[in-house]
């Protein structure tokens, strides 16, 4: 795997994995006592705002506002400009999740991930991650693509993608997205799914989360000046079908059916 690819596999999308675990615990595959790890890895996660608690709390204290909500209900939620699909209508849930680019939604409440940065006294940066409860009324999961159709379309997108980059000559402002891409067709990835994930949604899991990341380097890194105003647009019209079609796979295979 390409450098860039590599890196990217270490920053997923919290809200993935916090979707996908929780909802294979309450599906009773997995047990409570694995959430808080499986989640937060090495990071330190609070929760914000649930319900009993008058200050952020450790991600195990809030987890249990989960207890009573069926494994279906739990959706993964990855708004873009533009596109607020899944979200409930104007408020302060949708603009946090608006602004944060992701979401976890149920039917009567969401959580938006916030991370902050800290200084300590001796200059070490470290970070948290905060999850904020919402409280949202008569919430309705819009329609979702499916683990299959989503796929389809994340091959034909990132097959139309590589082609477009590779007429605007990426190789030469950004060599490593250019590797990553090819490579992606058949990514090697350690993103994971829990039990209860079937093979497609497993696959589609991996490729899709290291594309992720790709993408997001992508749009963070200075393409150079060797790409001229005019060259950026036509670059990022190439990449936007395939950020697309990657927030829809995410999405697919983390809300997928579950399987005992």
């Amino acid at each position: 795997m390409s450098p860039a690819a590599d890196a990217a596999t270490r920053v997923a999308r919290r809200s993935t994995r916090f979707v996908a675990w929780v909802r294979a615990w309450r599906a009773g595959l997995v047990p409570f006592d694995e959430l808080p790890d499986e989640i937060a890895r090495d990071e330190e996660h609070l929760v914000a705002d649930a319900p009993g608690t008058w200050t952020d709390v450790p991600l195990p204290q809030g987890l249990p506002v989960f207890a009573k909500v069926h494994p279906d209900d739990i959706r993964l939620v990855l708004p873009a400009p533009g596109d607020p699909r899944g979200l409930p209508g104007p408020g302060p849930l949708t603009g946090a999740a608006m602004l944060t680019g992701e979401a976890v939604m149920t039917p009567t409440f969401g959580f938006v991930p916030e991370v902050r940065r800290h200084v300590s006294g001796s200059g070490v940066e470290f970070e948290t991650v905060q999850w904020r409860y919402f409280p949202v009324e008569e919430y309705k999961p819009v329609f979702q693509m499916g683990a299959a159709e989503a796929e389809s379309e994340l091959t034909l997108a990132l097959s139309e993608a590589t082609t477009q980059l590779t007429k605007l000559d990426v190789a030469q402002w950004k060599p490593e997205l250019a590797g990553a891409l090819q490579q992606l067709r058949r990514p090697e990835s350690t993103a994971t799914l829990p039990p209860g994930f079937d093979p497609r949604a497993r696959r589609l899991f991996a490729r899709a989360s290291v594309l992720d990341q790709v993408l997001a380097l992508a749009e963070t890194n200075a393409p150079g000046g060797a790409v001229n105003g005019y060259e950026a647009q036509q670059r990022d019209a190439a990449l936007r079908p395939l950020l697309t079609a990657c927030r829809q796979a995410l999405v697919a295979a983390c809300n997928s059916p579950l399987h005992a």
